[in-house]
């Protein structure tokens, strides 16, 4: 069993098709990007997999849990963050995570600690926020995705806006959860180069439907970038 199960789903607005079809399974320990132009159907994608879209076709499962069905014992096992994620400003991290943490109903004992060594934290995390870089918040968002120690970690286009710094302490982090504590892990993003140094495998979405899955190991053995194999495969729409 796939920590994400997702078997034809269909989503449309009107008449107007964004999805079609589309089947993905996920594993214990991935890293998966989830890749394509804009307008593909990506963002669309994942709050249909987070069950904030009513769908009309399909099944979506995480960790064996029904999105439609057993919304809440489904998202139990889910750390999701966007892109730049809300923060107090004028409170410390450990505040921000705190306040997280009740909002989200999580017991009263969680272990603030653990998470904020998981990305690395310690120094700042009782810091206001305001001064904090563009990475450290990002990285504290990071840490309130993973108050409840989630088997599927969504992040929607975490790359934007941070300096090389960021994005390589960023890449490091993912690498630990997928290797240290198996969590699954989809990324979805437009920076190919980053996207393709981060993740195990790669899914290829246009036009709402599933054009290709690769591993990185198998663009490594052909010799050729991301970008390139993205290229010969995307539409001559984007071209």
């Amino acid at each position: 069993m796939g920590v994400l199960e997702v078997k034809n789903l269909t989503k449309k607005f009107g008449k107007r098709v964004i999805l079609d079809q589309v089947s993905v399974t996920l594993e214990e320990g991935e890293v998966v990007g989830l890749v394509g132009p804009n307008g593909a159907g990506k963002s669309t994608f994942i709050k249909s997999i987070l069950g904030l879209y009513n769908i009309d076709e399909g099944d979506v499962k995480i960790c064996g849990f029904d999105v439609y069905k057993q919304h809440r014992d489904a998202l139990s096992k889910v750390g999701c963050i966007v892109e730049n994620p809300d923060m107090y400003q004028n409170i410390s991290g450990r505040k921000n995570l705190k306040i997280c943490a009740l909002m989200n109903d999580l017991p009263k004992n969680t272990d603030i600690d653990s998470v904020v060594h998981l990305v690395r934290m310690e120094s700042r995390i009782d810091d206001k926020v305001k001064t904090y870089s563009l990475g450290m918040k990002q990285r504290l968002g990071l840490a309130s995705a993973l108050l409840n120690h989630p088997k599927l970690l969504i992040l929607d286009e975490p790359i934007n806006g941070l300096d090389p710094q960021g994005i390589m302490e960023l890449r490091q982090i993912v690498r630990d959860l997928s290797k240290k504590d198996k969590m699954t892990v989809l990324i979805s993003s437009h920076i190919l180069a980053e996207i393709g140094q981060m993740c195990d495998r790669i899914i290829m979405i246009d036009q709402g439907k599933i054009v290709d899955s690769f591993t990185m190991d198998e663009i490594r053995a052909k010799n050729i970038s991301l970008e390139e194999e993205y290229l010969s495969k995307a539409s001559k729409d984007i071209r």
